[in-house]
């Protein structure tokens, strides 16, 4: 299917490597004017950000922690200060802090909960009130199989990936009248920065438990977040949408 997002603009939090540097792109790519946020990856985002204005993409980046209330404002204020609109929200800011709940820190307990779950909150909190003044709005939230069916060592980022789906499926009831809507993307098991530093047993045990057999790509889950921002997505909201090989069927 393509997509055409001329004229629209579009917010990707966490946008430089992996999943998030795959959205921009690809919005980029179906025509959106499309905004950026990242936390450290300098370097990563100035390339990017040159990539797509040398493919005619307006684009704007700013290196804002998600997880800042404020930070969050500033972004938002400064996007609709540009182009006067934020048509497609995507938080897809994340990070990891693995182990088994006996050893876990409260850091890291905090951490992965604030940058991940308060984060969403943040965004979709400062882009209520515009949303709500234009009648219109996709906003898609980036969460996990593993927020679906848990996973050991990851009781933190679980709980975090599991809040989104809650969070969303409450939004989308806020929002529904007025023409905006909320819906989730869980990947499952994605080649990405992230999950290149798993062991080779445990790339082999999470593969044998995709039915399609292999893991998926960031341009999978790209691909599906732009048809929940498209006008074919226009009847559904606060949907999880799986793309994980089949591995949480």
């Amino acid at each position: 299917m393509a997509f055409d997002f001329s004229g629209q603009s579009v917010l990707v939090t966490g946008g430089t490597r992996g999943i998030g540097r795959a959205i921009v792109e690809a919005f980029a790519k179906a025509g959106a004017r499309v905004a950026f946020t990242y936390r450290s990856s300098v370097q990563e985002a100035e390339a990017l950000k040159a990539q797509l204005a040398a493919q005619g993409t307006e684009v704007l980046a700013f290196q804002a922690d998600a997880a800042d209330f404020e930070a969050a404002g500033r972004v938002v204020e400064a996007v609709l200060e540009a182009w006067g609109k934020i048509d497609v929200l995507v938080n897809n800011a994340g990070i990891t802090r693995d182990n088994l709940l006996l050893r876990m820190s409260e850091a890291d307990w905090d951490a992965v909960l604030a940058a991940n779950l308060k984060s969403v909150f943040n965004f979709c909190k400062q882009v209520y009130r515009p949303m709500m003044r234009q009648r219109s709005g996709r906003i898609i939230n980036i969460s996990s199989v593993v927020g679906v069916v848990g996973n050991a060592g990851q009781t933190n980022y679980a709980a975090s990936k599991a809040g989104i789906i809650g969070f969303s499926k409450s939004l989308a009831r806020e929002l529904g009248s007025r023409g905006i809507t909320v819906n989730v993307v869980a990947p499952g098991y994605i080649e990405t920065d992230m999950t290149a530093a798993l062991p080779e047993q445990a790339r082999q045990a999470m593969l044998s438990g995709i039915p399609l057999g292999r893991p998926g790509t960031p341009e999978d889950v790209a691909q599906a977040v732009l048809f929940l921002a498209s006008p074919a997505a226009g009847y559904i909201t606060g949907h999880v949408l799986h793309v994980d090989g089949g591995m949480a069927m």
